[in-house]
């Protein structure tokens, strides 16, 4: 008799450790799955802004003469436009995780020699789906909200300038994870590239 009271409660303690390990191991395993899904959408953020940064110092000025007087630069209207275009490829390229409707803005800046914004040199993109400008035939998802660092004014004459492209996004959480850890309900984070332009020959 005291043989088998000691068998009801080891097997007692068997259900009890089951219903403790169970959502910690749910919670393990959503914690993980969101980690990676913040990885890739954080790769795949590296490699957009890497792309505009390229894009943004192969495309100078626009071309034609340096400045910004009638003649000069003649394609310089569509520099931006074009760096925000190869961002966005990137952003919804084959495998990527990011949902563009949360990126919350696409910057082009001009870098200081430490490699920061310049102040006043910084032109900014949010989405709108179908709202931007026309590339290749596809009207682009970000629209222009402010041009203080002119395509016309870049020089690839030494010193040449550098271009700075950051992308801001809010990731969200895909996984039920968020009702139990608030933290993974939004996290912002962003990513930025510099590049020198391509120098003029």
């Amino acid at each position: 008799m005291r043989r088998r009271f000691v068998d009801k409660e080891a097997g007692q303690g068997t259900v009890e450790f089951a219903l403790v390990l169970a959502p910690i191991l749910i919670l393990l395993v959503f914690g993980l799955v969101e980690l990676a899904n913040l990885l890739s959408s954080a790769m795949t953020m590296s490699s957009a802004t890497r792309e505009g940064a390229r894009l943004g110092g192969a495309l100078v000025n626009g071309g034609g003469t340096l400045g910004c007087s009638a003649g000069q630069s003649p394609n310089a209207a569509t520099v931006d436009a074009n760096i925000v275009a190869a961002v966005e490829r990137v952003l919804m390229g084959a495998g990527a995780r990011v949902t563009l409707a949360d990126v919350t803005e696409i910057r082009i800046w001009k870098a200081t020699a430490s490699g920061q914004e310049t102040a006043g040199q910084v032109n900014v993109w949010t989405y709108q789906l179908n709202g931007g400008p026309v590339i290749d035939g596809q009207a682009l998802d970000f629209r222009q909200q402010s041009q203080t660092w002119q395509p016309c004014s870049r020089t690839n004459i030494q010193p040449v300038d550098s271009v700075g492209v950051t992308v801001r996004y809010t990731y969200r959480a895909r996984t039920p994870i968020s009702f139990l850890v608030p933290y993974f309900t939004s996290i912002a984070i962003s990513d930025r590239t510099v590049m020198a332009m391509n120098v003029s020959k």
